[in-house]
C-alpha cells in the first residue's frame, strides 16, 4: 500500500442525485477541481467501479451514529474488494417526509426509504403512521422517484434536495428520530492517504484461538496510549462463532507508536490487514 494525495476526479457515489451520498461527493469534491460524478445504483456497483478502474474514488457510507455501521460497506471491504480508505467525511443527516406535488395525503398507504433512513426515523414511524407499509429502495432519492410516479398515498424519506429535485412537496422536516443524527462516509480507493498529523486508521484482524488473545491485542494499543474509537466484529464467514474485528483508532499507519503497537500484537494475530489511514474528519 502506498500513500497518495493526488486529486480523485472520477467519483463514483450511491445515485441517483439527491441523496447523502451524493451530498459526501460533493464536499469531497469541494477539494478537487474538476471532478467528474458517477452515479451508481449501489454501494457494491460504486466500489466495484473503483475496483474496476471506471472511478477513482467511491463514496460510500460507513457507519450511522443511530444505525450503527453499514453492513454493505463492511462486508465489500472486509471480503469481497482490495481497496482503502483515503478519506472520511461526517455528514449530518435531515430527513424529510415527501410527496408528489398534488398527491392526496389523507390516508397513507405506503412510505418508502432506504432501509438506513427507515431505521433512522423508526419512532417516528411508529408515533406517526404505526399501521402504514413500508418499503426499501436502493436510494432515499429513489423513494422520491417513486412517490412522485406513483402519486396518492404514497410518500418517501428522504432529505429536502431529493424532493427540490424531483419538484416534489415536504409534508414535514426533520423526521429523523435523534436531530444529532449523523452517518460517517468513507473515501475508497487503491491507495490510503499520507500523514497529516491528524490521522485515523481502520484496521481489520483476526486473534489466534486462544484464552485472552482479543484482550492482549487491544492491551498494545492502550500500552502505546493509541486511543480506540470504534470496535466492531464481523462474520468471519468460515464456521459458526469465528470473527473479524475491525477497528478505528487515532494515529496513520506509518507513525512509530502504532506501528510498534501492530509489531507487537503479531503472535496473538491470524490475520491482520490495514484498510487504510487518513485524515481524521472533525466530530461535532
Amino acid at each position: 500500500m502506498s500513500d497518495t494525495d493526488d486529486p480523485s476526479n472520477r467519483i463514483a457515489y450511491l445515485g441517483p442525485a439527491g441523496t447523502f451520498t451524493e451530498q459526501a461527493a460533493v464536499l469531497f469534491a469541494g477539494e478537487h477541481a474538476g471532478s467528474e460524478f458517477l452515479p451508481y445504483p449501489s454501494i457494491t456497483a460504486s466500489a466495484e467501479a473503483v475496483a474496476r478502474h471506471e472511478a477513482d474514488v467511491a463514496i460510500v457510507p460507513f457507519e450511522n451514529s443511530l444505525a450503527g455501521a453499514v453492513g454493505e460497506t463492511h462486508d465489500l471491504i472486509i471480503h469481497q474488494l482490495d481497496l482503502h480508505i483515503r478519506d472520511e467525511l461526517i455528514i449530518p443527516i435531515e430527513h424529510c417526509l415527501i410527496v408528489a406535488p398534488d398527491a392526496d395525503t389523507s390516508e397513507i398507504g405506503v412510505i418508502y426509504s432506504h432501509p438506513q433512513a427507515l431505521g433512522q426515523c423508526q419512532r417516528y414511524l411508529n408515533r406517526r403512521f404505526p399501521d402504514v407499509r413500508t418499503e426499501a429502495t436502493l436510494s432515499t432519492a429513489q423513494a422520491v422517484a417513486r412517490a412522485v410516479e406513483l402519486g396518492d398515498h404514497v410518500a418517501a424519506i428522504a432529505p429536502r434536495r431529493a424532493a427540490h429535485l424531483h419538484d416534489a412537496r415536504i409534508l414535514e422536516f426533520g423526521i429523523e428520530d435523534d436531530h444529532r443524527n449523523a452517518t460517517r462516509f468513507v473515501v475508497l480507493a487503491h491507495e490510503d492517504h499520507k500523514p497529516t498529523g491528524d490521522d485515523s486508521s481502520t484496521i481489520l484482524f483476526t486473534t489466534a484461538n486462544r484464552p485472552g488473545a482479543l484482550l492482549r491485542v487491544l492491551q498494545h494499543f492502550a500500552n502505546a496510549d493509541i486511543n480506540l474509537t470504534r470496535i466492531e466484529s464481523r462474520p468471519a464467514r468460515e464456521r459458526l462463532g469465528t470473527y473479524l474485528f475491525l477497528i478505528d483508532c487515532d494515529g496513520h499507519r506509518t507513525d512509530p507508536a502504532l506501528a510498534n503497537a501492530l509489531t507487537r500484537m503479531e503472535p496473538d494475530l491470524q490475520q491482520l490487514r490495514i484498510i487504510g489511514s487518513y485524515p481524521k474528519a472533525p466530530r461535532n
